[in-house]
């Protein structure tokens, strides 16, 4: 049977509505408004990591040319602090205390780039100049920043108070279990890591816009987010004043990857300077800020174990996760480490685990989620452990991957973690990467690459995530008097392309152009509540929500249609914006349509899905270097994915989020690392240090996907937003380790694996 995919329905490769504009430079980002009287907001950061402080004094500054306003943390003493409500269970039953993030510090800041104070002025420069006239006495004291040491005796205490750096502990699986599983192994592996820090670095820095609505007695905040209800919620808590007496909007967004999820501090200081001055307040955050104050990401030590039968079988595995999270506790911070252990067996058929995890405070930015958040982690943790089972029993990697997989004859299967996989093939995936890669040819290239005095290497991962966590994103249609249709969302775009794809959703059940959908996010004007953007959900919940509430108008249009066209409702065809009776001429358009409703609600149309459980994407991705080992500079020559995501919504959309998505992942695995010193202060703080990967860092991708669909998501979607990330890190990693290993016998590097690193492992090694 052909399956004939509708021209701009679900799995048409409909081109982006969203880039005609975006590649004409016109965008409108929160920094390309300018409402009338707009001031400039600069906020003044800590530039040692830990010290109590006084200021004393504003006088110079609050006289400065052009200056409107200085607040200080005493002058906001009224404002609550930005709280997290996310933390887990510890294993005795309790949850440990939180420390908050406070709008402006008081007495005492704990990172380099912490707010010490808020100045508005005519212009952002003229108020950056006043905020150096700000007089600080700073009474610096050592700090604690790196991971590995931040228990160790001697090492300085974030909150002295709690008498520790640990900020929390959680536990996953059956210890004794586990115990008895590595007492009969026939033999154990064992490897130790660190998972650099990154930065997001989002092509849109952060910005704000902050009015006072003296009409409506209201706030309205203007900002690049990733849904606009939890930010409505936060702020109107830390206001103490009703949600609707807040009104956010987001515009166009460029980029998000987690960390604009957030509420951060510069919102509520935008929106208590507009209205103490009862004119519009904008804060524009540069890179430099965007280096020091934005969540950042993973940073991570781990100690790992498997243990294995004869056969290579795994029977157990141990981890102790070491999680920094900063000087303070993020929004999502505690979950995410929680988050990424649940996903601890990945593919495997493992019957027992001990996972633990410590949280720690460093006096260093807070981390909080960044693509994959948590599940990227885990991916990497257990396919370095697997390759390393596989090199200390001699089996090939695939083989050894092949002979743990959960098999399709056992789903629904329920992880050791909780987690229950509905569907998966992922033999199937990696027999298919497998044969895309050319993986039994690589002897012959690995022979070409000695002849040309370079080391070749492969690598793999097989991987699943879970996304599309559990719940709904209801979805409201209504057909508007030109015939047009709006669907409004509580998601929110980044750059995903959700314009094009909720329209395709609803071009399905409508028949209609999908020129004709709007699709409206980013307003909480237009909807009570949203569940925004993150996990890969808006497409798995979202779109079915869509879907559903494009079926509801089209029987709507048809019941209209028929009355006035005399016929019945189940004989109505909707064809391009028109709506006829099948076989014949007879038709009305659905501006008609429209014109005839007898009331505004027979032209609105709802849907949502409530998902039960989450959807796992999975797959294998495959990676094949070749280094210089005169100067150690990796080039990947080719680059694999056959993915399942249930059902492809977009072939475009899709191929361009895992593309995005790899390149992400790579760049953690060969080039992006964020470093701290010793006294913590950040020395990779801007792109002249911190190496963001290029175009010519990469080949071109080969892509497919080989779904199955989900039974748990009503459309068989599984989500694709994060899976990029999550294979490619240890596929890369994976694929250097192994050009090291056939040519100096090296088991391990560092990430990221930069030039620098592979040489001198190179230089320590000896050739075999």
């Amino acid at each position: 049977m052909t399956v004939v995919t509708p021209k701009f329905g679900m799995g048409a490769s409909v081109l982006r509505r969203e880039d005609q504009a975006f590649l004409k430079g016109e965008g409108r980002y929160t920094d390309d408004i300018k409402p009338a009287g707009l001031l400039h907001g600069y906020v003044l950061r800590s530039p040692v990591a830990k010290a109590g402080f006084t200021i004393t004094s504003t006088e110079a500054a609050s006289a400065a040319p052009g200056v409107h306003l200085v607040l200080t943390g005493k002058d906001i003493a009224h404002l609550g602090k930005l709280k997290s409500g996310v933390m887990q269970r510890q294993p005795d039953g309790t949850r440990a205390p939180t420390r908050d993030i406070p709008i402006l510090c008081g007495d005492r800041v704990n990172y380099v780039g912490d707010a010490v104070a808020f100045v508005v002025a005519d212009s952002r420069a003229l108020a950056q100049d006043a905020a150096e006239l700000i007089e600080v006495d700073y009474d610096s004291e050592d700090a604690a920043s790196g991971t590995a040491t931040a228990l160790d005796e001697g090492t300085p205490l974030v909150w002295p108070e709690l008498g520790s750096n640990r900020a929390f502990t959680y536990h996953i699986g059956d210890k004794q279990k586990t115990a008895a599983a590595f007492a009969r192994a026939a033999h154990i592996t064992r490897i130790e890591f660190i998972n650099n820090r990154l930065v997001c670095n989002y092509m849109e820095p952060r910005s704000a816009i902050g009015e006072w609505n003296v009409a409506e007695s209201r706030f309205v905040l203007t900002t690049g987010s990733q849904g606009v209800h939890s930010m409505q919620y936060i702020i109107a808590e830390l206001f103490k004043i009703k949600k609707s007496e807040l009104r956010i909007i987001t515009p166009d967004v460029g980029g998000g990857f987690g960390p604009k999820a957030f509420v951060y501090r510069e919102y509520p200081l935008v929106l208590e300077a507009a209205k103490r001055l009862g004119r519009p307040v904008k804060w524009a955050g540069d890179r430099t800020e965007h280096f020091l104050s934005d969540a950042q990401g993973r940073d991570n030590v781990v100690k790992a174990e498997m243990a294995l039968d004869k056969g290579g079988r795994f029977l157990g595995m141990k981890v102790e996760l070491l999680a920094n999270i900063g000087a303070y506790v993020s929004q999502y911070g505690p979950f995410i480490p929680y988050v990424g252990v649940t996903m601890s067996t990945g593919v495997y058929d493992i019957g027992a685990i001990d996972v633990s995890v410590t949280g720690l405070y460093t006096n260093t930015c807070p981390v909080d989620a960044y693509r994959g958040a948590g599940r990227p982690e885990a991916a990497l943790l257990l396919e370095k452990l697997v390759d390393a089972c596989a090199h200390d029993l001699g089996l090939p990697v695939e083989e050894i991957r092949r002979r743990n997989f959960i098999r399709p004859e056992q789903f629904p299967y329920r992880t050791q973690t909780g987690r229950l996989y509905d569907t998966g093939e992922f033999a199937g995936h990696m027999d298919r990467a497998i044969e895309r890669a050319e993986w039994k040819a690589f002897p012959q290239r690995l022979e070409q690459s000695k002849v040309a005095g370079r080391i070749r290497g492969i690598g793999m991962a097989t991987y699943i995530e879970a996304c599309a966590f559990p719940g709904s994103e209801p979805a409201f249609v209504e057909l508007n008097g030109d015939g047009t249709v709006t669907l409004k969302i509580g998601t929110q775009t980044n750059g995903q392309g959700h314009a094009t794809a909720y329209a395709q959703f609803l071009s399905e059940k409508l028949d209609l152009p999908i020129e004709k959908i709007h699709v409206r996010q980013g307003d909480t004007d237009d909807l009570k509540a949203g569940g925004g953007t993150g996990g890969s959900r808006s497409i798995p919940l979202g779109g079915v929500s869509a879907s559903r509430a494009g079926e509801d108008l089209a029987n709507k249009i048809r019941r209209i249609a028929a009355d006035e066209l005399e016929a019945s409702a189940s004989d109505i065809e909707l064809s391009g914006g028109v709506a006829r009776i099948v076989g014949t001429d007879r038709a009305i358009d659905f501006a008609g349509v429209a014109r005839a409703a007898k009331t505004p609600d027979d032209l609105k149309g709802f849907g949502e899905f409530v998902q039960d459980e989450c959807t796992y994407p999975n797959g294998t991705h495959i990676c094949e270097v070749e280094i210089d080992p005169d100067t150690g500079a990796t080039e990947i020559l080719r680059y694999t994915i056959v993915d399942d995501f249930g059902v492809t919504v977009n072939p475009i959309l899709l191929a361009g989020q895992v593309h995005g998505g790899v390149v992400q992942g790579i760049g953690q695995a060969l080039t992006e690392n964020t470093v701290y010193s010793e006294d913590g202060q950040l020395l990779t703080a801007s792109f002249m240090d911190y190496a963001m990967p290029r175009a010519d860092n990469f080949p071109f991708f080969h892509f497919e996907t080989r779904n199955v669909p989900s039974t748990t998501n009503a459309l068989g979607i599984k989500g694709a937003g994060e899976a990029g990330t999550i294979g490619a890190t240890p596929a890369a990693l994976n694929a250097v380790t192994d050009a090291l290993w056939r040519a100096h016998g090296i088991r391990h590097i560092e990430m990221p694996a930069t030039p620098a690193r592979i040489w001198a492992a190179i230089r320590d090694a000896s050739p075999r």
